[in-house]
């Protein structure tokens, strides 16, 4: 047992769990899911008895009962296998964790047990085709009808994971136009509620087994029970939902680099040229060197921001930081990996191109590296 610092023995015994069910059986489909685009959600049931559909959820309310960081270490071994599965994984946690962190306790009763489960998956929808993600410029509203008992809501949201498989929805929706960030709530949105239409999968660069879908609402009536906390409550959720997530996104960049990494390495050993294997030169074992410097420091500073997360600490910053260093770390080491194998790396028989198309998309979702550097930037100046 290799423990990193700040790991417990606990927290790495759930971890090899995962990492033996993501290496039997995430694995060997991984290439077949990808290259005939099909749905990870059928990993779901399997998932949920391991307990990993509800790691991020306590006990009372169906979860595994593991800490962050088993769950941030399981999620490394999940994407080293099969970086779409995490992604869908990520997404239900986005949904799952909004309830948990806005919602009261008897929304938590209803929904959070069935999620964690693997009964109801979860989706979150906060994206939308013009703002992106900006509260600012969301265009969904939510309007209160007039017997005070529900909301209708109308839109359209965008590159929305799990939406056709999801049970339920998180949506974010202005309630007061005028007042920006403070004018966005949060809602509980039954995927079988009438006026809600759902897209086909969009076609993806990468992680094809991760479907993202466009969902139109169209006088979508919500009950008022609903709501997630107040009015005008649902950016500051957002917010704290995205703290987690980035930390989710920085473990899917360090599982594909893992496997990257161990590849590049493999194949090192086993390519000869002039009867001696290739890790004899010092240029590629050079290539290697700044790979593991790279990979080390982003599991440095992601250690550090659940070390915050776990001890009830804000990590706002320290979440940014790994997951931008961890994104950008991923790109490198996906594509310098690659490179060591040469033609062989850019054919689809091995999966050196899947690690570099799934990586992409790393940079952007749940904040662009933009975004994490702005972040960074704003803590720094105003310290």
């Amino acid at each position: 047992m290799n423990l990193r610092l700040g790991v417990t023995p606990d927290d790495q015994a759930v971890a090899d769990a995962v990492a033996r069910f993501a290496d039997t059986v995430l694995a060997p489909r991984a290439q077949e899911i990808d290259a005939q685009e099909l749905s990870t959600t059928c990993h779901v049931p399997q998932l949920a008895e391991l307990g990993v559909m509800g790691m991020n959820l306590p006990e009372h309310l169906g979860g595994a009962g593991v800490t962050p960081t088993a769950m941030l270490l399981s999620l490394v071994e999940i994407s080293r296998a099969c970086a779409a599965t995490s992604s869908m994984i990520g997404a239900h946690y986005l949904g799952t964790d909004a309830l948990l962190i806005g919602g009261s306790a008897e929304q938590h009763q209803r929904y959070l047990p069935r999620a964690a489960s693997g009964e109801w998956l979860a989706g979150f929808a906060l994206t939308e085709p013009r703002g992106g993600s900006h509260p600012a410029d969301l265009r969904t509203r939510a309007v209160l009808h007039s017997d005070g008992d529900s909301y209708r809501i109308d839109g359209v949201k965008h590159f929305i994971s799990n939406a056709k498989e999801a049970k339920f929805l998180i949506v974010f929706a202005k309630t007061d136009p005028d007042a920006g960030a403070r004018g966005v709530s949060a809602f509980i949105v039954d995927t079988d509620t009438p006026g809600i239409s759902v897209s086909a999968p969009e076609k993806l660069m990468g992680i094809h087994g991760a479907h993202a879908f466009e969902v139109a609402f169209e006088d979508v009536r919500v009950p008022l029970a609903n709501r997630l906390g107040a009015e005008g409550s649902g950016f500051k959720t957002a917010m704290k939902v995205l703290d987690n997530s980035r930390l989710d996104v920085a473990a899917t960049a360090l599982g594909i680099a893992e496997a990257a990494l161990a590849a590049a390495v493999q194949w090192m050993k086993d390519r000869h040229i002039a009867g001696e294997p290739i890790a004899t030169k010092q240029g590629l074992q050079w290539m290697v060197a700044d790979m593991k410097l790279r990979l080390e420091a982003s599991w440095g500073l992601t250690l550090q921001a659940l070390a915050l997360r776990q001890a009830g600490q804000p990590f706002t910053l320290k979440s940014a930081m790994a997951k931008l260093h961890a994104t950008e770390m991923v790109a490198f080491v996906a594509d310098t990996a690659l490179q060591i194998h040469g033609g062989y790396g850019y054919t689809r028989e091995m999966p050196l191109e899947r690690y570099v198309r799934d990586a992409r998309i790393l940079r952007i979702y749940e904040g662009s590296s933009e975004i994490q550097r702005t972040i960074i930037a704003r803590s720094v100046l105003n310290a």
